[in-house]
């Protein structure tokens, strides 16, 4: 068995035990993480992290986590909407004030959250370097017409949801989304989680191996030699360009499952913590091509709200049983990889049950 590295209590020995089988079966390089009550009961890594398995994942070893990123940038204009410097029900011209033509007067900000707004790419060739001047692309958005009614159908919006809400952000705070993200959530949490790494910390990071088939599937805008760059992590990329690993993942979200504090910090309030629940959408996701309820920002399942990365990347939070679980990793799977994120998951609540 994978030797894991870290601490856990003994209820979740389960844990460290599927971390260790999804090295066994051939992982890269991997950690998770458990909190229950803002507190971390599974704090845990091993494997390498690099191809040829020769130098170690350590303690604060980082990666990419894709669209895990997302819960962040969430959790941040959640955040905004209790403190009253956002308005969820709002249009979104309110903010961003050439966004109000097109068709675009009726998109409301929980639209963007939702994934409901119809503007789930860009129209025209859009190439990975046009990601990084958001300037440029959030204008692209605000001039572009919505593919269906705003607000009437789902749709995910996989890169487009970040340069749409960090605008928002932007227009609301005057920070970008990372700036705000790392002064506002990460900084009172202690949280090794960051949307624009400085250079700093390149060192620390873990490249991305991709899946044995190629670099990315067929029609996807960007893959994991572009994240691999420099320029990827400096970009701050709300939707996809967070780095961190399942410890500060769940350390962050663990402000959800608490009711609003957790760290020894108050984010937001019970109340504001329940408007992730505010179901936007339920249906067949016209992008997905699958069944899925759209709260604020994460998927919905009873009283749990969730969401991944591209390649494996998850976390869940269960607001009853004030749990936030995670898993990071470096090895993309495009198929089957959320299965050792699902692995970790019922491990975790097998412990918790026990």
């Amino acid at each position: 068995m994978a030797e894991i590295q870290g601490t856990c209590e003994d209820r979740f020995t389960v844990v460290a035990e599927a971390l260790a089988a999804s090295l066994d079966a051939g992982d890269g390089g991997a950690s998770a993480a458990v909190f229950v009550d803002g507190e971390p009961a599974a704090d845990l890594w091993g494997g390498h992290v690099d191809a040829a398995r020769t130098v170690p994942w350590e303690r604060d070893t980082i990666t990419s986590v894709w669209s895990t990123t997302k819960t962040m940038t969430a959790l941040s204009a959640l955040i905004l909407a209790d403190r009253g410097e956002l308005d969820l029900d709002a249009p979104v011209a309110r903010y961003w004030p050439e966004f109000a033509a097109a068709g675009r007067e009726g998109v409301l900000v929980r639209h963007l959250l939702g994934h409901t707004a119809g503007l789930p790419v860009w129209d025209g060739p859009t190439t990975v370097e046009d990601l990084y001047d958001r300037n440029t692309a959030a204008a692209r958005l605000a001039a572009q017409a919505p593919e269906w009614a705003p607000g009437t159908e789902g749709g995910y919006h996989s890169i487009t949801f970040g340069h749409l809400v960090g605008e928002v952000v932007l227009r609301a705070t005057g920070r970008d989304l990372g700036t705000f993200f790392a002064e506002e959530v990460a900084g009172p949490l202690g949280a090794d989680f960051h949307i624009g790494l400085a250079a700093e910390h390149d060192h620390r990071v873990a490249p991305l191996i991709a899946d044995p088939r190629g670099d990315r599937p067929e029609g996807f805008l960007v893959g994991v030699a572009d994240a691999n760059t420099a320029a990827w992590r400096r970009a701050g990329l709300p939707a996809v360009g967070g780095f961190g690993n399942a410890r500060s993942v769940a350390a962050v979200q663990s402000v959800l499952a608490c009711g609003g504090a957790a760290g020894g910090a108050r984010l937001l309030s019970e109340a504001g913590c329940e408007r992730v629940f505010e179901e936007q959408f339920s249906g067949e996701d016209r992008v997905l091509g699958t069944p899925i309820r759209w709260g604020m920002g994460y998927r919905l399942e009873n009283r749990t709200c969730s969401w991944g990365g591209w390649g494996g990347s998850l976390v869940l939070v269960d607001r009853d049983r004030r749990m936030a679980v995670s898993y990071v990793m470096n090895q993309v799977l495009w198929d089957d990889g959320y299965a050792r994120a699902l692995g970790v998951v019922m491990a975790a609540y097998e412990g918790l049950s026990a």
